[in-house]
């Protein structure tokens, strides 16, 4: 057995299927392209779904690949699992080798043993290896055919086990593509056995024998009432994990032991500060010692990495959302090993330095990335600040409510399982996982592989539109192939009834990359007649593309009709999508190359950018970024398109940009802007930069962390912008009196810094008033069985003005509870409770106010040395501050 690094066995493994024949293609992005119901790709078939749906075509029917997969949310869920594991992760490379309807089950066989035998290539011998087949059930026959093909390719019959669907059958959904699976097996020896020691045979022991390789047969067609018809072309899907087979091949029990890891392992170790008598390789597989959060660490660096650099960024939704929690887990994992700082953005250095051979764009996205991951280090050492105020008794003891805690906040549950130790109380660990069970449940996704919903199964067989847009904006003699209403077909629109209008040929451009579909009107067949008013086009189908339409006159299957799309509209969208790629090359210009874009619309009133950014843009930064684009307008470049040009090409020799979230074929379209931007774009542009007119930036703003935004106008909507500017313009100089619009903006700046310093010198004024009030606080305090106690009413003062009087006044006590109230500007009322540190073993500052809040009609918690509470009953404000004295004694018993 051939002893090779994890970057060789990736290249081998493509190197080897492109001598059979099969077009090496990249990997796609770890966001799906057109399809939200799928959270992360996760699969090497992934980015080939429409092909094996028929819905796209290809110019190959063999390929092969090494994908980026991520599976870390829905039914793939193995997050909690990480690190404890011998081979679960978050990020894994998938490396597979596919047939649209080329070879079958002999070809994927043979060449499936023939690169894990052969001496020339992995040279694993073969009686390490077993083969599994699909048994058989009421629906679909033992695979006697793939059974037949192993022994013919040199596989022993002893060695061929049957397995039931739930292993051995896919599906891609409840219906549509489905088929026999063949997986192979590797015999690791009794060293890995579950139990030690035990020699148990195949396949009774999983950590024993592990999958290195699924080949799935996709077979048949499952119809809505679970009737399997044979498909028409048959094909092939096969995924073997590159973490899985390194670890095999470099004769390890366990993933992290392969060199994959350990770099990571050893980055991870250093960062922390992590010290550890074990060696390299007891670190990759032993369960004690901080071993685990070693793992953990480099995993979760490397899934972090890879999300970032494709688009993803943390936040509280969606994809951002999972990201975050992969993150805080990593960070939580340093901070059990004793690091209290951020390191997680140092691992991304550590993650590119080992990946960028493979994935040479790590080296350009490194340091965008670990900014990103800097930020969310620093913002998740807040939410652990914010966490510990709400995590209450009351919460620790309700599970529901423990884990409302962790999704809001992240507060680890291991956080909250100590802090209930430590407070001699029972966490509810069964209602935390009801809840998080549920929350699962309504994240599921159902597929093997991830959850899809296809288009409506009337788009799916009709044939693809031509789209003649580019160079037109009339087409005529158009045919109608299908009618739509209310999502379902049918043969005719009548006059004043809605619906979609799927031609053979189209002028009108469908939503795509940010540009808006065309609006217009189809003709009838006298070229003179307008039958139909459309208000959109979209694709539900790769290369289908559906009108949105009001019927003017009837409209029936097979009829004629001419399209034309409304030019000055046309005309005006254009100028906003050539001015997108100008503006994304100025922003790179003058913010950095870590620009990427992360969103965008084009219509015809204006466009919208959205970019990959960690501040704020400053004003000057805006201005040069206009006058860069504007510079560009002016110069009237051509903008030149090419087409059909193959993807490696565009990228890698004439440098274009692929913009995020975008799927592209293996031939793309190339807009070139002289030079000074180069992009991949399917959409319709102008023939030069001077059509634009000018370009007017009117906005810049926050998206989410990283993501900044940038509107602006050009054409007729500089030339409003500017009329508009010059009347306001005018008004402010008759109010105040000045000619300039400098010294308007000084006067107004001068103006707003005089009321600062006001809002300033009143707010300390008001804290000395309150702090003057409360000088002989220990004086004032009552004493309830030995305990001093002080409450007063501070009204004038606000929340963070209350925390810090509160810790002037316990300073006073020395030894005390603190209360203090007070109406708000908004008619509410705001609670505060401290404890000196020496009680709090005997009462809690959040019991204190959660029942002080009970009395004006709130409620609130946080730690047990300071807590928060609000109210709405003002009126019971005082005695309720009264009343703090004889709630601190029944706290005391």
């Amino acid at each position: 057995m051939r002893n090779l690094s994890g970057n060789q066995i990736r290249e081998d493994f493509l190197r080897f299927f492109e001598g059979k024949g099969h077009r090496r293609v990249h990997s796609s992005s770890l966001v799906p392209a057109n399809d939200p119901t799928l959270l992360f790709t996760n699969a090497g078939m992934n980015q080939f779904k429409d092909v094996f749906l028929g819905a796209e075509k290809r110019e190959y029917t063999r390929a092969t690949t090494s994908q980026k997969c991520v599976r870390a949310g829905g039914k793939h869920n193995d997050l909690e699992n990480v690190g404890f594991t011998r081979r679960h992760h978050t990020f894994f490379e998938m490396l597979g080798n596919f047939s649209f309807g080329d070879y079958f089950k002999k070809d994927a066989i043979a060449y499936a043993w023939e690169l894990l035998t052969s001496p020339d290539w992995f040279g694993i011998p073969k009686d390490k290896l077993y083969v599994t087949v699909f048994e058989g059930n009421d629906s679909v026959p033992r695979d006697d055919e793939a059974e037949a093909m192993w022994i013919e390719t040199g596989v022993p019959a002893d060695r061929i086990f049957g397995m039931p669907a739930k292993d051995n059958f896919w599906q891609m959904g409840d219906t549509g593509p489905c088929g026999p699976c063949s997986e192979i097996f590797y015999d690791l020896g009794v060293e890995a056995a579950e139990e030690a020691g035990t020699d148990k045979p195949f396949p009774q022991d999983d950590q024993r024998y592990v999958e290195v390789w699924n080949l799935v047969f996709m077979q048949f067609d499952r119809s809505s009432d679970g009737t399997l018809t044979p498909l028409p072309k048959q094909s092939v899907d096969t995924g073997m994990g590159l973490e899985r087979i390194s670890a095999v091949l470099q004769g390890k029990l366990s993933n992290y032991e392969s060199d994959l890891f350990t770099p990571l392992i050893t980055a991870a170790q250093r960062l922390t500060g992590f010290q550890s008598e074990l060696s390299l390789d007891q670190l990759a597989i032993s369960d004690t010692k901080g071993a685990p959060s070693l793992r953990i660490i480099a995993d979760h660096a490397r899934c972090a990495t890879f999300l970032i650099s494709d688009g993803v960024l943390p936040s509280n939704e969606g994809r951002g959302y999972v990201l975050r929690k992969i993150l805080r887990r990593g960070i939580r994992h340093g901070r059990l090993l004793g690091q209290e700082k951020p390191f997680m953005h140092e691992m991304v250095l550590a993650v590119r330095d080992e990946m960028k051979t493979a994935y040479p764009e790590l080296v350009e996205s490194a340091e965008r990335v670990a900014k990103v991951v800097l930020a969310e280090e620093q913002q998740f050492a807040r939410t652990l600040e914010l966490g510990l105020r709400n995590m209450t008794e009351d919460v620790l003891r309700n599970g529901a409510k423990a884990f409302s805690l962790y999704e809001t906040f992240g507060m680890p549950l291991d956080f909250m399982v100590d802090a209930a130790r430590d407070a001699r109380i029972e966490f509810d660990v069964e209602g935390f996982e009801r809840a998080k069970l549920e929350e699962q449940q309504r994240a599921r996704a159902s597929w093997k592989g991830g959850s899809q919903k296809t288009a409506a199964p009337v788009y799916r067989e009709l044939a693809q539109t031509v789209f003649e847009g580019y160079g037109a904006t009339r087409v005529d003699g158009a045919k109608v192939i299908a009618l739509v209403k209310d999502g379902v077909g049918t043969n005719e629109l009548k006059a004043g009834e809605r619906g979609e209008v799927v031609l053979d040929a189209t002028s009108f451009y469908a939503d795509s990359g940010g540009q808006v579909g065309d609006v217009g009107w189809l003709y009838a067949a006298d070229h003179q007649t307008a039958v139909a008013e459309v208000s959109g086009c979209k694709k539900p189908v790769q290369g289908v593309f559906a009108h949105q339409v009001v019927a003017k006159h009837t409209i029936a299957v097979g009829d004629t009709v001419d399209t034309v799309v409304n030019a000055g509209v046309r005309n005006a969208t254009m100028r906003n999508h050539t001015g997108t790629h100008l503006l994304h090359a100025a922003l790179r210009q003058v913010l950095g190359t870590h620009v990427k874009q992360a969103g965008s619309l084009n219509d015809p009133g204006r466009l919208r950018f959205d970019f990959s950014h960690f501040t704020g843009v400053a004003e000057e930064e805006l201005q040069e970024i206009e006058d860069i684009v504007n510079a560009q307008i002016l110069a009237n470049t051509p903008v030149q398109t090419m087409v059909d040009v193959p993807i490696d090409v565009a990228v890698h020799e004439l440098g274009a940009m692929a913009l995020f979230g975008e799927k592209y074929g293996e031939r793309v379209r190339v807009v070139k802007i002289g030079d000074f931007s180069t992009e991949l774009c399917g959409g319709t542009h102008i023939a030069a930069t001077g059509e634009i007119g000018l370009l007017k930036l009117v906005g810049e703003s926050s998206v989410s962390s990283g993501v900044r935004r940038v509107e602006a106008v050009t054409g007729a909507g500089s030339l409003e912008l500017f009329r508009r500017d010059a009347e306001v313009s005018k008004v402010a100089s008759q109010v105040a009196g000045e000619a300039s619009a400098s010294a308007l903006v000084a006067r107004l700046t001068s103006q707003d810094e005089e009321l600062k310093k006001l809002r300033r010198e009143l707010e300390q004024m008001r804290m000395k008033s309150a702090s003057a009030a409360t000088a002989d606080a220990a004086s004032n305090a009552v004493e309830v069985k030995g305990v001093k106690v002080l409450a007063q009413r501070v009204d004038a003062l606000d929340k963070s003005q209350m925390r810090n009087l509160v810790d002037e006044l316990r300073g006073k006590l020395g030894s005390g509870v603190v209360v203090l109230g007070a109406a708000t500007d908004e008619g509410k009322v705001s609670l505060i409770a401290g404890v000196t540190k020496d009680l709090t073993g005997k009462v809690q500052a959040g019991k204190v106010v959660g029942a002080l809040a009970a009395k004006v009609g709130g409620k609130g918690g946080g730690r047990p040395d300071l807590a928060e509470a609000g109210g709405s009953d003002v009126a019971a404000l005082d005695a309720t501050l009264q009343a703090a004295a004889e709630v601190v004694g029944e706290l005391l018993g």
